[in-house]
């Protein structure tokens, strides 16, 4: 199986996180997949943002929750960059892609676009609430999803098979060899962020992952290069 490597918030290292810019850079430089994060609107819309608020990201203050999309719209998301919805997105970039959704409720639209765009063979939805995992596979059968951790304990593993994931997606500050080894055992595949240098690409090798997500287009060449 190939080594893949996810493109964070597109290609934040270079790029402001989260944007059309950021995305289609990401693609550009050859990310196998790209992930992003989504929040609702206030009026319903599935935002692409990370925080739930605006203030660490635009020019703006105050939480997504409490804006509609036309609001959203008139911030600047970083070198004249808008706030994109998940549709912008999937027409904008041909990547298969990671959708990091945060609650329940978010689940719930995102099922709806993945539905009516038939995206759920492109779209892997991932989190780091197993509510939300749940909820997603019960509105979309046959999804793929993957269980997002950074603190995690040694029942991640558990956690992943009980609301039916097929990957992990861990910090990889905190992963061992014993784990990694018992994610395979369970048939699920394992990628570490955040892998922004050489040393952390070595490591990601030595622990036997099946990728990583990374801030830097470096780490896609590099990648070539230690297969």
């Amino acid at each position: 199986m190939s080594f893949l490597t996810i493109g964070h918030r597109g290609m934040m290292g270079v790029e402001p996180e989260n944007t059309l810019r950021s995305f289609v850079r990401a693609e550009h430089e050859g990310l196998d997949v790209i992930e992003l994060d989504l929040h609702l609107s206030k009026d319903g819309a599935l935002v692409v943002m990370h925080d739930a608020d605006v203030d660490r990201t635009t020019d703006g203050a105050g939480p997504i929750a409490e804006r509609t999309l036309a609001e959203l719209r008139e911030l600047d998301a970083g070198r004249g960059e808008r706030i994109p919805v998940f549709e912008e997105v999937v027409e904008a970039v041909k990547a298969p892609l990671q959708a990091e959704i945060k609650d329940v409720a978010a689940a719930q639209a995102l099922a709806e676009v993945m539905r009516s765009r038939d995206l759920v063979g492109r779209v892997d939805v991932i989190s780091f609430h197993d509510e939300a995992l749940a909820a997603i596979r019960t509105l979309l059968p046959g999804v793929r999803t993957a269980l997002v951790g950074s603190r995690y304990g040694a029942d991640v593993v558990d956690r992943a098979q009980a609301v039916g994931a097929t990957m992990l997606s861990l910090n990889i500050r905190r992963l061992t060899l014993e784990l990694v080894e018992r994610a395979h055992a369970a048939h699920l595949k394992v990628v570490g962020w955040t892998v922004n240098t050489h040393d952390q690409l070595r490591l990601a090798r030595g622990l036997g992952l099946d990728g990583v997500v990374t801030d830097q287009p470096e780490i896609r060449r590099a990648v070539r290069f230690t297969a």
